[in-house]
């Protein structure tokens, strides 16, 4: 068993683009850590609700986003520092590219760098060097020039093709000062499979953790592990008042949860926790309705489109949820947004019935992505704040919408590129929704 450090630590695991192998290698070492003993909390930079599921099947602890553009640096603080209680390594995964974000704010351009800055953490930068040798640490060099103020504390060198690569790439590393912290053949059997909004979700995974321990045989066999935790930094102590996410919609919150209804990030359901609100999952599929001791009902986002027949066929979810709605608020975010509509044709062209407590008809067949960060400005009183309230989110989504109806918008959405702002979503009397994921208070 691995000493645990005196105090929490953390580190950020980095890479330069995505498809570096970052998540694969996170898990390995997550699981790796874990089974030495050491308690270890995971965190994901920017909007992912799926990584963080896996972080906390690797660990056994739950795991939290941290994002840059969305969270006031007090929140994201604060939550970095939640993480970090009873923990003795904080390893925090990075999104995309490090220095990859939005926007022109210093320090909220929703990158892993700023997660880095804000929290003092050092880089342990996964590389794939498929391709090259000693012009991987170019880009080494160049994270040094276009961010001098950050601390690598060394690279994990992915997809190596013999000892000579190992070799190469090395020397070039260590002439520029920078330690190679392990070199990781080629695997393909190592691979976690996707789908159209990223990894196949953790409790979908089948045999998930035999696969990570396999990750974290692999990782055992070619890291430096105890090199790794050694790079790892002290974090602050817990601060009480720290950021505080959004207020609970309601005392006791019915939540749509089975393998349609997965998007909910895990701050939000901590913070009303915490704020002393009860959170009571239902699931659709099961043909529940939300249970009527409950005085407002959320719809999160995840894959209806993949369930729209049960869905359809789940009369006794509909009828409860009508009833529901004529006295309570519901809320839908994108998938939940769909579901509260009149229809949703699946990706074969099949138009399935939806709950009809909204008047917009979505569709999967008629496909494109829409990605990226929203601000957004309610235009009425609801579940989410008052009119005029501004929140921070995004939106991720293939399905379109194929008739808006006739419903008053439920907000206005901005991206941050500077564009006008556009009506999104609806509502109808308690009922709203859009595709907007909430984050955070703007």
């Amino acid at each position: 068993m691995t000493p645990p450090p005196a105090v929490p630590r953390g580190l950020l695991v980095a890479a330069l683009r995505s498809g570096s192998g970052k998540t694969t290698v996170t898990l390995g070492l997550m699981r790796a850590l874990a089974r030495r003993g050491l308690a270890v909390s995971g965190a994901k930079c920017g909007p992912d609700y799926i990584d963080p599921a896996f972080h906390g099947a690797a660990t056994g602890r739950p795991s939290l986003n941290l994002d840059s553009w969305a969270m006031p640096p007090a929140l994201l603080a604060g939550l970095a520092r939640q993480a970090a209680v009873g923990a003795d390594l904080v390893v925090v995964e990075g999104l995309m590219g490090l220095l990859d974000g939005v926007g022109d704010t210093p320090g909220r351009s929703g990158a892993s760098v700023d997660v880095a800055r804000a929290l003092g953490l050092p880089l342990v930068l996964v590389l794939d060097v498929s391709g090259q040798s000693q012009s991987a640490a170019a880009a080494v060099a160049g994270i040094r020039v276009l961010a001098p103020d950050l601390a690598i504390a060394g690279v994990i060198l992915n997809r190596v093709g013999s000892e000579r690569h190992v070799r190469l790439v090395t020397q070039a590393m260590t002439a520029i000062g920078v330690e190679v912290l392990g070199a990781l053949p080629r695997r393909p059997d190592l691979v976690l499979p996707e789908r159209h909004l990223g990894l196949v979700q953790a409790e979908e995974t089948a045999d998930l953790a035999a696969i990570l321990d396999r990750l974290a045989d692999f990782a055992e066999a070619h890291l430096a592990i105890d090199r790794v935790i050694a790079c790892a930094a002290p974090l602050g102590a817990p601060d009480p008042s720290g950021g505080r996410p959004l207020p609970p919609p309601g005392a006791r919150i019915a939540v749509a949860r089975d393998a349609a209804f997965t998007f909910l990030y895990p701050h939000l359901l901590l913070g009303w926790r915490a704020a002393g609100a009860e959170i009571v999952p239902f699931s659709p599929l099961a043909d529940e309705a939300p249970p009527d001791d409950c005085d407002v009902c959320w719809l999160p986002g995840g894959y209806p489109e993949l369930h729209a027949g049960r869905l359809a066929a789940a009369t006794g979810f509909r009828a409860g949820l009508a009833r529901f709605a004529e006295t309570r608020p519901v809320h839908g975010e994108c998938g939940g947004y769909m579901v509260l509509g009149r229809t949703l044709t699946d990706a074969a062209g099949t138009v399935h019935p939806m709950a009809g407590l909204l008047d917009v008809a979505t569709s999967f067949a008629t496909r494109r992505m829409t990605l990226g960060y929203r601000s957004v400005e309610l235009l009425a009183d609801g579940i989410l704040g008052r009119a005029g309230q501004r929140l921070a989110g995004h939106e991720f989504h293939y399905a379109t919408v194929i008739d808006a109806g006739g419903d008053p918008p439920f907000a206005l959405a901005a991206d941050v590129h500077g564009g006008a702002s556009v009506a999104t979503g609806a509502r109808r009397g308690r009922v709203t929704g859009s595709f907007f994921h909430v984050i955070a208070g703007a």
